[in-house]
């Protein structure tokens, strides 16, 4: 017989928030932004007062922790679910102030007006307003007199019926009354069934990542820190945004700069790179993985928690030692000296654009490949070798798209006993053989998808071999990207569209190039021949039309870094397909070749 996962009950709105300012409830977001707009509060509010559902909040609780005394620590229910409407009702009932998306911490003030009995979020006409109550929270506090409240109301709106409004105000008094459905979720669950569990609980279809499972476990223990642990992941994921949060920090948050969290971390304040921008999943990721060499995170929610993989209990000294290692782990990813070291690795090969990254598994695990190589103290050429190869590896074949938990856990492992050379070999062996550079590359290039990662690399061979734009003598690769130059067809567009091909077929990654835009513009949509044909009589001549290649030594060299046929001299429409054939090879047997030089 199955066991019980969860028990319902109903509780009133004053007991959830009394449980709340005594800690009984762990709200682990209460740190973070509060998302929610002001006229989503006042809705609430309507809703209680109306006596309309507002829906479930799911609280999973921690388990009883032995200490080393012996005796048991009773957990704490965290909070899963209904985060911003407990601290929306806070906010309007009890006065509490929120942050907002921008950090800020400010009040939401909900006003009501009793004769019409309708709620608003307070603004400066309801400030001059004499039938409004400017804030419901002064009602709301028990220290006053519902009798003093409605005779004040009535002196300043003397024409109104003193018993409806002596109702109305008892109604609204009522709303911390109000019944709150709580899903209380047992504390041996493991992720993977709360999820399960959540998912069909919530309505709204909401997937919770492991990461924010982790992130809760972390946030609701005070007593090792956690709640000073899990601001200091989300501050630096922000200032790595926004280096212009650091000013607001600095004023709002006195307690947290004195940390050593934050000493780590405010170098980002003069730092706007972002080819490699964590959110809090990327970095609890690496820290947990480099630490523990695990790539599970259900593993770091149960050390946190004091398991023992053994005798399948709960211990304070194993909860407090992963804190205490966690919290190390999360100072390591901060460090300004490692942090853009590693970001150095993959800029050095050629992906100096945020434009050409796409999925952050594989600068996760090179991150991770990085710390791990530098506390073995390997020679920095050595780690730079490697990680450069491996994030280029794990794009190509796309090792970490799948399953990247299952993918991490088994590569750190395997790092760890074989070390990351040795492993990479094997690796490499056994994914990047010849037929893999001459079949699958090619077969991958044959896509009409322009963010394609093998595109991508493309570009970033081309940054590495410092080739300079199609048709251009002087302009780089690199410099058309970072200024944002465009990408264009060789076989032009309308030329392609004008035959009557589709959307799949024009646009083609072996149709596109770097090109400047002046000189797209002079091939306008001609077909290759003839445009090329122009390009070798400027060579004759000497007069540029088509950027500043005046010399046939120099065009066969452009071909050659953009991985075009010679014959393209000679192609027009007859000869698309086979042009994209070519081209793909070509295109394959580069990127063989900067993988090796890498």
């Amino acid at each position: 017989m199955a066991t019980e996962k969860y028990s319902v009950n109903s509780h009133m709105v004053e007991t959830i928030l009394a449980w709340i300012n005594s800690n009984e409830i762990a709200i682990p977001e209460i740190q973070r932004p509060f998302v929610w707009d002001s006229t989503k509060v006042r809705d609430l509010i309507d809703s209680l007062y109306q006596g309309y559902p507002i829906g479930y909040i799911i609280a999973w609780k921690n388990p009883d922790v032995r200490l080393k005394d012996g005796s048991m620590s009773l957990g704490k229910k965290v909070l899963i679910d209904g985060q911003q409407r407990i601290t929306a009702l806070t906010a309007a009932l009890l006065g509490h102030e929120i942050l907002d998306s921008d950090y800020n911490v400010k009040p939401i003030r909900i006003s009501f007006n009793p004769i019409t009995e309708v709620f608003e979020v307070q603004n400066p006409a309801i400030l001059k307003d004499k039938e409004w109550v400017h804030d419901i929270s002064t009602l709301i506090k028990e220290d006053i007199s519902p009798l003093a409240l409605v005779r004040e109301y009535i002196k300043k709106n003397p024409e109104v019926d003193e018993s409806k409004i002596d109702k109305v105000i008892e109604n609204l008094r009522g709303i911390i009354k109000k019944p709150i459905g709580m899903i209380e979720l047992a504390h041996d669950l493991d992720i993977d069934t709360v999820t399960e569990i959540f998912i069909r609980i919530n309505s709204k279809g909401v997937v919770l990542s492991q990461a924010d499972f982790a992130m809760s476990k972390i946030a609701s223990n005070e007593e090792y820190d956690g709640h000073i642990l899990r601001k200091a992941i989300d501050y630096f994921c922000h200032l790595a945004v926004a280096p212009e949060f650091y000013q607001q920090l600095v004023r709002c948050d006195s307690k947290f700069i004195s940390t050593e969290y934050f000493s780590k971390m405010k170098w980002l304040k003069n730092e706007n790179d972002d080819i490699y921008d964590p959110d809090y999943s990327d970095l609890l990721r690496v820290a947990f993985t480099t630490e523990f060499n695990r790539g599970k995170l259900s593993d770091l929610v149960s050390l946190l928690s004091g398991r023992n993989f053994e005798t399948r209990t709960f211990e304070a000294e194993i909860a407090e030692n992963s804190f205490n290692r966690l919290s190390k782990s999360v100072k390591r990813f901060m460090s300004e000296t490692d942090f853009k070291r590693y970001v150095m690795c993959i800029t050095s090969a050629g992906f100096k654009s945020s434009t050409l990254i796409r999925a952050q598994n594989p600068l996760n695990f090179g991150y991770i490949l990085y710390l791990k190589m530098r506390e073995q103290n390997e020679s920095t050429a050595k780690i730079e070798k490697i990680v450069r190869r491996w994030y280029v590896m794990s794009i190509l074949t796309g090792r970490y798209s799948g399953s990247p938990e299952s993918s991490f856990d088994y590569d750190i492992k395997q790092v760890n006993i074989r070390g990351a050379e040795d492993y990479l070999k094997d690796i490499e062996q056994a994914n990047l053989s010849e037929a893999f550079w001459d079949a699958s590359v090619v077969q991958s290039l044959n896509t009409s998808v322009a963010s394609s990662p093998y595109f991508n690399t493309f570009l970033a061979s081309q940054i590495y071999f410092k080739d300079k734009g199609f048709l251009s003598k002087d302009i780089t690769v690199d410099d058309l990207i970072q200024y944002r130059g465009d990408v264009h067809h060789i076989f032009p567009r309308d030329f392609l569209k004008k035959r009557g091909l589709k959307r799949g077929q024009y646009n083609q990654i072996a149709n596109y190039v770097y090109m400047q835009s002046d000189i797209n513009i002079h091939v306008g949509n001609k077909e290759p021949k003839i445009y090329f044909n122009e390009i070798l009589a400027q060579c004759e001549s000497g007069e540029p039309k088509y950027g500043n290649i005046k010399n046939k030594e120099a065009l066969f060299d452009n071909l050659d870094m953009h991985c075009i046929p010679k014959n393209i001299l000679n192609y027009g429409f007859d000869e698309y397909d086979l042009f994209l054939q070519e081209r793909r090879k070509l295109i394959a047997a580069k990127l063989k070749e900067y993988y090796r030089s890498l």
